[in-house]
């Protein structure tokens, strides 16, 4: 009965279904509380009350649920309490857990790390306090794992036995210490997002051993260091943010290595969605499949419960999005913004032929923008401002057509701007300010024909200094005096009178 617009309490007479085994609510407007009668139905196999306004605490009322449930979806309401003040019987077949998006506090509950058979477990965007227990490392079959938007503190346990995890989000949260020897090796992870936390310290080698690694993130932290040139391993990257931390020394050149395909493209399966394995389950118990259940393939795409979204934060186009389902298949982009990096930008960065958004602004590099760039066929957003560039843009960019946003403000930048031809007739002068010698009709400053220095025309040059250029002045004045001078005393000898 999802996605019905429904608007009303949850009827009590639902607890009177004895038999009932899968209920979904999700996506309509129901309020209040949860009620108790629920938990009478001991054949509940599936719960998902996600999205909507449901309110007050929930937990002490489901203590009878805990013996049949395989999968409970609470999020997505203002339902709030110390989830500490309820410790269930047993937890015998859940697997799929999910109370994001309340009002829930506390420290994270002692009995959630009991329950070996979870695979999703999803506590993110509540009021979550204190360290994360070591108990996390009980949990051998966790595939998904969200704890962010919390107020988590300390350091991140070391679990060498999460060999099945892929996805890790801990982000926004007051996690600290080093990433040394924090989390797992595993060859199985497929996304790692420890942004806006107080991590110090270096980007650990062990990040390089994780094969299947396409999302990482690191953004906003006090990270230091020379960048890690160990990142350049990590072939099935397409995410890649370590903006607004300490990273200092040259961009590697390796850096190029990396294929950044979509997500979508890799060889292996890095869904962000997960299949509910329970649900399958009971669809067989059931004698369903897939297509019976949920119809076309129109239907199953906006189904509300078949699949667990997983989403990340990235800075692209001058704004923060978050991506999430089929959208974070298709990016792929790399951020290192807001660091002290230096040296040249290597040519070899226009071999990302994949790329959508790079974004090297607010560091100290020098050098010319490399006309290899002309090879990104498939950027989007190109934010190169606040730097030490010099020389000239390459009039080749106009050749991506691809490109929505572009900045190189704030540079060193010369000469006159490239043609405003294909996207290059959209950039407005505040993608180019803070460069004083550019040139062109974007900056409404005209440049010399054919003049590659950036040199104002003689129509500037006259308005700024007076009609007569000042440096002929000078050699004019230099060879005309002896000879007026010499002149003058002939004459004065000739005729003293």
């Amino acid at each position: 009965m999802s996605q019905n617009a429904l608007t009303a309490n949850i009827p009590l007479c639902l607890g009177g279904l004895r038999r009932l085994g899968m209920l979904d609510l999700s996506h309509n407007n129901l309020f209040g509380e949860i009620p108790e009668e629920l938990g009478m139905s001991l054949s509940l196999f599936y719960l998902r009350l996600s999205n909507n306004s449901l309110s007050g605490k929930i937990f002490p009322k489901f203590y009878h649920l805990f013996n049949s449930l395989g999968a409970l979806y609470l999020d997505g309401n203002k339902l709030e309490g110390n989830i500490l003040d309820f410790a269930p019987i047993s937890f015998q077949i859940l697997e799929e857990l999910d109370v994001s998006d309340n009002h829930f506090y506390g420290k994270l509950p002692r009995w959630l790390w009991n329950n070996t058979e979870l695979v999703i477990l999803d506590f993110s965007k509540n009021h979550f306090e204190g360290p994360i227990p070591m108990g996390l490392c009980n949990l051998v079959n966790l595939e998904f794992l969200d704890l962010s938007l919390n107020h988590l503190s300390g350091t991140i346990p070391s679990c060498s036995n999460l060999q099945k995890v892929m996805h890790v989000h801990l982000a926004k949260n007051r996690l600290s210490g080093t990433l040394s020897n924090a989390l797992l090796i595993n060859s199985s992870l497929v996304t790692l997002d420890l942004s806006e936390n107080n991590f110090t310290g270096r980007i650990p080698d062990w990040i390089s051993t994780l094969p299947a690694l396409s999302v990482f993130l690191l953004k906003a932290n006090q990270l230091d260091g020379e960048f890690p040139v160990h990142l350049c391993r990590l072939q099935s990257l397409s995410i890649l943010d370590l903006s607004q931390n300490k990273l200092s020394g040259h961009i590697p050149s390796c850096l190029s290595n990396l294929t950044l395909k979509p997500r979508s493209e890799k060889s292996y399966d890095v869904s962000s969605d997960f299949v509910l394995p329970l649900l399958d389950e009971l669809m067989v118990d059931m004698g369903l499949t897939t297509y019976d259940l949920i119809g076309d393939s129109e239907t199953e795409k906006n189904y509300p419960f078949t699949f667990q979204e997983e989403e990340v934060e990235f800075s692209t186009k001058g704004a923060r999005y978050t991506y999430k389902g089929n959208i974070l298949e298709l990016l792929s982009a790399i951020d290192l913004s807001c660091n002290q990096l230096t040296g040249i930008i290597s040519p070899g960065l226009g071999n990302l032929s994949e790329i959508r958004g790079l974004n090297l602004s607010h560091n100290n590099l020098t050098g010319p923008i490399p006309s290899s760039f002309s090879k990104l066929k498939q950027i989007e957003s190109l934010d190169l401002s606040y730097n030490n560039l010099n020389g000239r843009i390459p009039p080749q960019l106009i050749e991506v057509t691809t490109l929505e946003v572009f900045s190189v403000a704030y540079n060193n930048l010369s000469g006159p701007l490239p043609d405003r031809k294909n996207q290059f007739g959209t950039f407005e002068e505040s993608s180019f300010k803070g460069n004083p010698l550019l040139c062109g009709l974007t900056l409404n400053k005209s440049c010399h024909e054919g003049d590659s220095s950036g040199t104002p025309s003689a129509s500037s040059s006259e308005e700024e200094h007076g009609f007569l250029d000042m440096g002929d002045f000078y050699i004019s004045f230099a060879v005309s005096f002896p000879i007026i001078f010499l002149a003058t005393i002939i004459v004065l000898y000739i005729n003293p009178y």
